[in-house]
């Protein structure tokens, strides 16, 4: 998974595996060895390629879908969104564009409220 989430960033900046060498002052044939997963890194190297593409190490070994962590305020619209979209309610929230904001208002104290237990 390593090799293949380096690959996909390199290919994304449009490097050759020459050019991230270069940066990296890696030989070329290193590069091609992590990405054919011929050749694993160690945690100085994981995490200089991590500070390079500005991800975490758990996105280059495939722990995680998302490149960079969320800050909390979005991982709370996140949830918000989740809840909001959810096609179950969506007979109730068909009215909500004809909500007042002070009601909008109410509905996301609510929403805070009910994550706030589930903690």
């Amino acid at each position: 998974m390593f090799g293949q989430n380096l690959a996909k960033l390199r290919k994304e900046r449009k490097l050759s595996q020459y050019d991230l060498a270069e940066k990296m002052n890696f030989s070329r044939g290193k590069i091609a060895n992590y990405e054919q997963g011929t050749r694993q890194p160690d945690f100085e190297t994981l995490q200089l390629f991590a500070d390079y593409f500005n991800v975490t190490t758990d996105y280059l070994l495939g722990r995680s879908d998302e490149p960079r962590p969320q800050t909390l305020a979005e991982k709370e619209e996140a949830e918000f969104q989740a809840f909001a979209n959810d096609p179950t309610l969506q007979k109730w929230y068909k009215e909500l564009p004809k909500s007042r904001e002070e009601d909008l208002q109410k509905l996301r104290k609510m929403w805070e409220i009910i994550k706030n237990d589930n903690k």
